[in-house]
């Protein structure tokens, strides 16, 4: 028998093709396909060059709310899950401090209570 296996792909993707979380849902991605339109509307009834760079911020609204993903808004998560994961390692440092600070001054009173 023939192995009929079809060949993959040399590249899996490219820059257009990449798969991304959608981190824009429900009323803020309607909101910004609304938003997108309605600043693209104004730029262009405006003309010139205010109304082209509304036309510009209304198309990367538009996009937003047509791709789902908003790559500002995934640095900001990235940004405070990082924070988080820093504030935990501090606050177990923090209690790890604590607990050495108790061993050693219940380990100080044995000793004292030895040596008299």
């Amino acid at each position: 028998m023939s192995d009929n296996k079809i060949p993959s792909p040399v590249i899996e993707s490219t820059p257009f093709q990449t798969q991304r979380t959608q981190n824009v849902q429900g009323w803020e991605r309607i909101g910004s396909l609304a938003g997108g339109v309605l600043m693209m509307g104004k730029g262009i009834r405006r003309g010139g060059f205010r109304g082209l760079i509304q036309v510009a911020i209304g198309g990367m609204a538009l996009a937003r709310g047509i791709s789902g993903h908003c790559s500002a808004k995934s640095l900001l998560e990235n940004s405070r899950q990082e924070m988080n994961t820093i504030r935990t390692k501090i606050e177990r440092a923090g209690e790890e401090l604590k607990n050495l600070k108790t061993q050693t001054e219940v380990a100080a009173q044995k000793t004292t209570k030895t040596a008299d």
